[in-house]
């Protein structure tokens, strides 16, 4: 019973319910970012400029039938999700700092202006 115990406790932990969290909704985003770009951002920027550049079928490329073409298409598509993962982050940041206003400056505590004013006094 007590092994039974200590696992519930460390499957209790803050820490591995934040991580599951994190892992679902991760997983959630990852379908959000991977639809944005394959839905969105291919088919508006990247085949265009894959068939301007005459590479529109990249993926079937296979010289000495090694799958170069795919890795080459796999390469782009990271690139792709890293950089609108990039600016997404990037606008949640700038968000954030706009919603956090500067703090004011904390008020000097009482007993510390009294003996400023103290000292002033003394010097005068």
């Amino acid at each position: 019973m007590g092994m039974l115990k200590e696992f519930k406790e460390f499957a209790m932990k803050g820490n591995v319910v934040d991580l599951a969290v994190g892992v679902i909704i991760g997983g959630a985003f990852g379908s959000i970012v991977s639809s944005l770009v394959e839905d969105i951002i291919t088919p508006v920027l990247l085949k265009p400029a894959l068939k301007a550049a005459g590479a529109a079928n990249i993926e079937t490329w296979a010289p000495g039938g090694v799958l170069l073409g795919k890795f080459i298409a796999a390469v782009i598509s990271f690139i792709v999700i890293a950089f609108v993962l990039f600016l997404i982050i990037k606008g949640m940041n700038s968000a954030k700092k706009k919603e956090e206003a500067p703090a004011a400056p904390a008020a000097t505590p009482e007993d510390i202006q009294l003996l400023r004013e103290i000292r002033d006094a003394l010097k005068k």
